[in-house]
């Protein structure tokens, strides 16, 4: 009987060691997992509670949440560093270009000039520095922004002003009557003409515009082409583009102008089913 008891005891020891091991081994890969999440700045990670203990529940859903906040500061920092670095540039870039171009413009009007052989280098470089004055006013549009003007607004009835002047595409919007957003209207109707026109160039024919009641966010989704996980790191990033005609600003600029309202753009790691691409609008709580 004895002997009995003490199999069944070593038994029950190596079940609880062989448990142990193979729990301690998860966490193992979990931390793995998130050091690289992190070394690659996708902060959008979201590991699984299920299998913790409940203070290892508690303590990953801490850091699931603190990898929200992370992204929105690195959003806030992102914005702020481009806009001192913009200052700088266009400041810089047009004390050397405008009497450039002024000097140019100066000699292409004069009658010795006209129908010579210089008429076309001077061209060239006036025709250059305007082209650089253009690119340079693209940064201005960035850092001067208005101050926003705010009103409650009826999130339908507004999300339905934008897909009438889209009507060419499939417009699912799913928001209640009664949810209202303080912001600004014309500021916050560029930010949508953004995305839709992102939507349209990915070649969507659908999008969705959903408000999710509990965490208060809005989700704009497309069935666009796909965003690789490459170009989704760096798709808020100024001038930054995939399309041969784009001018990389249009998310950038649409991040700072929520921002400007206390609001947050980002991109969902996982788009809604029926989508390829969802974009998230949500109160910024930093």
């Amino acid at each position: 009987m004895t002997e009995v008891i003490l199999s069944s005891a070593l038994l029950v020891v190596i079940v609880i060691i062989c448990w142990m091991y193979r729990h301690q081994c998860l966490l193992r890969d979990r931390a793995r997992l998130m050091r690289d999440a992190m070394r690659h700045r996708d902060f959008a990670f979201r590991l699984p509670t299920k299998g913790l203990l409940f203070g290892e529940k508690a303590m990953q859903k801490a850091l699931n949440d603190m990898g929200h906040d992370i992204e929105k500061l690195v959003a806030h920092n992102e914005v702020e560093s481009w806009q001192r670095l913009t200052r700088v540039l266009t400041h810089e870039i047009m004390n050397a270009t405008t009497p450039i171009r002024s000097i140019s413009q100066a000699y292409l009007s004069l009658p010795d000039i006209k129908d010579t052989p210089y008429e076309e280098g001077i061209r060239a470089i006036y025709d250059t520095s305007t082209g650089l004055a253009t690119f340079v006013n693209s940064y201005r549009k960035m850092t001067q922004l208005q101050e926003p003007v705010f009103k409650e607004l009826d999130v339908r009835v507004f999300c339905q002003s934008i897909a009438s002047l889209y009507s060419d595409l499939n417009w699912e919007i799913k928001v209640p009557s009664n949810v209202r957003l303080r912001a600004d209207e014309s500021m916050l109707r560029q930010v949508f003409i953004n995305l839709t026109k992102n939507a349209i160039e990915a070649e969507a024919n659908s999008i969705g515009i959903e408000y999710v009641g509990k965490s208060g966010e809005l989700l704009i989704s497309n069935d666009g082409h796909v965003i690789p996980d490459d170009v989704a790191r760096e798709i808020f990033i100024p001038f930054f583009t995939t399309k041969h005609s784009g001018s990389g600003i249009g998310l950038s600029l649409s991040r700072q102008i929520l921002l400007k309202q206390g609001l947050i753009l980002s991109l969902s790691e996982h788009p809604l089913r029926g989508y390829n691409v969802t974009f998230i609008i949500e109160k910024d709580k930093t």
